[in-house]
């Protein structure tokens, strides 16, 4: 499959997901309408954010800039790999 170039395609696809996350999240508080639930799914969802700015932007820009990523499965394989050296500075 080929990177997508469109840029009427990418943002579409950035519009779906945004669509899709508020979808479930409303599933999710129709499912147990509680301002406590509210919250928890709010701090979910930008912990989840952040950690997937720290895998992808802080880790090849900060931490290691020879580092490319193909997705998460790419990142966990990488900060696993890194785990069993003793050099925790670039490459």
């Amino acid at each position: 499959m080929s990177n997508l170039r469109d840029p009427r395609l990418i943002w579409l696809k950035g519009g779906l997901f945004l669509l899709l996350g508020l979808l479930a999240s409303a599933g999710v508080l129709l499912m147990a309408p509680r301002l406590a639930v509210g919250l928890l799914l709010a701090i979910a969802v930008w912990a989840f954010c952040r950690a997937y700015y720290f895998a992808f932007y802080v880790i090849q820009h900060y931490l290691d800039p020879g580092y490319r990523y193909a997705g998460l499965l790419d990142f966990l394989r990488y900060a696993w790999g890194r785990r069993g050296r003793k050099d925790r500075g670039h490459g």
